[in-house]
């Protein structure tokens, strides 16, 4: 396997952050570590920080050494402690809220704080299997020797209880509810039953578990109330106001941008400001000054589509424009997001193009833009 010089590796694979989308404690590691070393407060048990630092390192700041720690979440500071002080009790962790609410990006920055990996991870679909939060087996020992310790193959969820560290399920509620149950008796009694082996495997101090759910997914698999009694709720609500939305998506692009060699985000302020205003106008059903109302489209037009419309927007600039952000680079993309459903959102989006944009100082070049591309 051919590696760039410098990049670190584990096992044959690329650790460092040469790779496209590092993992949180490798992407963050210098802030993680100047962290750990100004934090003098108490650190529950294999905790890499103190709840504290880790609030801190979500939500930013600047430790007595001059170190700026960059915000990985723009929102209620209360929310981030909540679900910060819920993994240091004995209560498991389920991050809800609609698409696009940053849930897996807390999830993973939550568990790159506290246990310094991000990676112990079950993702969630209809064909999740038990298998996946429990354990597997290798075929080729088990048909050898027979059923034995080395024959065993421990999932992420079991290897987080063994080293005292978090584990990640991702979009639980997309799990069959027979394969989500088996989460119950981890959770209450934080043991692991092996009957194939007439063992267990039980939790040390540090394990904790964070779910992800979203909310417009309810009724697919709905948690039980036997299974919901052991997590704690905190939902992650839409940026409350356009600023913060702003703010939101010009730090998450700027971040994807460096690792794609993309133009800065400075540079397209403007068009980013727009594709928020539009997204948030259309979501509401109101424009932003409160004056007319608006048919929203069926798709959710969250945060992280605006984030993909404006990092495509920016790839277009960059590879067949001059480097600057502008209305024709961000059109389609803001076309296919706003557009799922041809026969209805078509309509929604040609009145909001006439009614609105049209009309709305300082935005004709978004106008002309975005009517070349519907037409």
């Amino acid at each position: 396997m051919f590696t760039h010089p410098g990049t670190a590796h584990r096992g044959g694979l690329v650790t460092g952050t040469d790779a496209l989308r590092p993992h949180a404690e490798h992407a963050f590691a210098e802030e993680l570590k100047a962290l750990a070393a100004a934090d003098d407060r108490p650190r529950p048990e294999r905790w890499r920080l103190s709840p504290w630092a880790v609030a801190t390192y979500l939500l930013g700041g600047t430790l007595p050494d001059g170190t700026v720690i960059t915000p990985k979440y723009v929102g209620p500071r209360r929310v981030v402690e909540v679900a910060v002080t819920t993994l240091a009790t004995d209560r498991a962790l389920l991050l809800l809220g609609v698409p696009g609410t940053a849930k897996t990006w807390v999830s993973e920055h939550l568990a790159a704080a506290v246990s310094g990996d991000s990676t112990l991870l079950v993702q969630g679909t209809a064909g999740t299997p038990e298998e996946a939060i429990r354990y597997g087996w290798d075929y080729a020992r088990l048909l050898a020797h027979g059923p034995g310790r080395e024959a065993l193959v421990p999932g992420p969820v079991m290897r987080a209880m063994a080293g005292g560290r978090i584990a990640r399920v991702e979009e639980l509620t997309r799990i069959p509810a027979d394969v989500q149950d088996a989460l119950i008796t981890i959770l209450s009694e934080k043991t692991l039953p092996v009957p194939e082996l007439g063992e267990e495997v039980q939790a040390v101090r540090g394990f904790n578990l964070i779910a992800t759910a979203n909310d417009r997914d309810r009724g697919v698999n709905d948690l039980s109330s036997a299974l919901r009694r052991r997590f704690n709720t905190v939902v992650l609500p839409l940026p409350a106001t356009s600023e913060d939305e702003v703010d939101i998506v010009s730090r998450r692009v700027d971040q994807i941008g460096r690792s794609l060699d993309l133009p800065s985000v400075p540079d397209g302020a403007d068009e980013i400001r727009r594709v928020v205003t539009v997204f948030r106008e259309l979501r509401d059903g109101v424009t932003a000054d409160g004056r007319t109302k608006l048919k929203s489209p069926s798709g959710t037009l969250s945060t992280a589509e605006a984030i993909s419309v404006v990092t495509g927007g920016l790839a277009l600039a960059a590879h067949f424009g001059d480097g600057v952000l502008r209305a024709g680079d961000v059109a389609a993309g803001i076309l296919g997001a706003v557009v799922r459903d041809p026969a209805v959102d078509r309509l929604v989006w040609q009145e909001y193009l006439e009614t609105v944009v049209r009309e709305r100082d300082g935005w004709k070049d978004f106008y002309r833009a975005c009517r070349e591309v519907s037409a």
